[in-house]
């Protein structure tokens, strides 16, 4: 893969999994997940149909399926977060993020439907996080392809996500001179 290319994918870089974090950094890491549908909107505003319908790179997601894929995403985040704060170890599933990506509400759906979406769940758990005793932050699931992961691991995955994502939209943009 060119350079150009692995920039125009993972235009933060790849994500970074310590498995520890002081309280502050702990907090900073909420915070992007906090401001994450704010950032969004502003991403998206003033975007047209044809805009939402662009590629943010060859071979890559239009920016309406970024937005949707990120409503599917953290959807599935938020819940695996639950099932390592409440069980012990659980063994989450999968789910095909391309599929998901090509259904008909993903391809032309509206993007206030995964805006409203994400508004609601990222403040549900982002209050959650922020109630999270400090002991509970070792506890861990097993995802299918990663292995064990702690709740640390899994706040920093999705907040690069949240800045990865957000990342694809606004580079786009910059690039359109949109």
């Amino acid at each position: 893969m060119t350079d150009e290319l692995e920039s125009l994918r993972y235009p933060v870089g790849p994500p970074v999994l310590s498995d520890e974090a002081r309280p502050e950094e702990r907090e900073r890491l909420i915070g992007t997940l906090s401001d994450l549908p704010m950032l969004l909107r502003d991403a998206l505003d003033g975007l047209t149909d044809d805009q939402l319908d662009t590629a943010y790179r060859p071979d890559g997601w239009t920016v309406r399926q970024v937005v949707h894929h990120r409503a599917d995403s953290h959807v599935n985040a938020y819940v695996r977060f639950k099932l390592a704060a409440t069980e012990p170890e659980p063994k989450i599933r999968t789910y095909d993020e391309k599929a998901w990506a090509g259904q008909p509400e993903a391809l032309r759906g509206s993007m206030e439907m995964s805006l409203v979406l994400l508004e609601g769940l990222h403040r549900r758990w982002t209050t959650a996080l922020r109630e999270l005793p400090a002991d509970a932050w070792g506890r861990t699931l097993v995802h299918p392809d990663s292995g064990s992961m702690n709740l640390v691991q899994l706040l920093r995955l999705y907040a690069w996500h949240s800045e990865h994502h957000l990342a694809h939209i606004t580079r786009l943009r910059d690039r359109e001179a949109w």
